[in-house]
């Protein structure tokens, strides 16, 4: 089993993570942000990664802290679980649509983390979580995962359905990613023989 726990404890937020790759996709998430908590189910239940979150941030500053350090947190869980990328495939690449809709993310488990963002919000705020915070959270996350990371919106007009779109792709191009490859289990999928760190 590839798992792994992360505690982050700053004197903004105290973080404990926990994750499984080879899941079913179950999940226990309390950031405090409730469209936060909607966004990391489904990343959990699309990607069959099972996730147990549990943040207690500043949140009476505002959400930037919470948002960033969830973010920092899972995505070192998920570099711990992989260990040295042994028998992994690699990269993913998923379409997600939502209603009108539609997200497309593709990445790679490189070692190298970037993110290319595309995608541009209407309003501020969906249920109390700051829309500009999405694209932080994804690239914190991008970071300690150590991903290169390409998230874009193609179409659409709910901004609702713009960010789920968005998790979702990312949630499926990762399953594809932290799959192990029968064929070259025994193998770290790079012509360097190393990936990450």
């Amino acid at each position: 089993m590839r798992t792994a726990t992360v505690n982050r404890n700053t004197s903004e937020t105290k973080i404990a993570v926990t994750v499984n790759l080879d899941g079913t996709g179950t999940y226990r998430v309390a950031t405090g942000i409730g469209f936060l908590d909607h966004m990391l189910e489904q990343l959990s239940r699309h990607s069959l990664i099972d996730l147990d979150v549990a943040v207690d941030g500043d949140l009476h500053i505002d959400q930037h802290h919470t948002t960033e350090d969830s973010a920092l947190a899972i995505g070192e869980a998920i570099s711990q679980a992989l260990a040295d990328r042994r028998g992994i495939t690699r990269y993913g690449t998923a379409y997600a649509p939502m209603d009108e809709a539609l997200t497309r993310c593709a990445l790679d488990i490189s070692g190298r983390p970037f993110l290319v963002w595309k995608i541009a919000f209407t309003q501020e705020k969906l249920g109390e979580w700051d829309t500009e915070l999405v694209e932080h959270w994804f690239h914190s996350f991008a970071q300690t995962a150590g991903l290169t990371l390409h998230v874009e919106n193609l179409y659409g007009r709910n901004n609702h359905h713009l960010v789920e779109s968005a998790f979702k792709a990312l949630a499926r191009a990762l399953r594809q990613a932290v799959e192990i490859d029968p064929r070259k289990a025994d193998a770290v999928p790079s012509t360097k023989g190393t990936l990450g760190g």
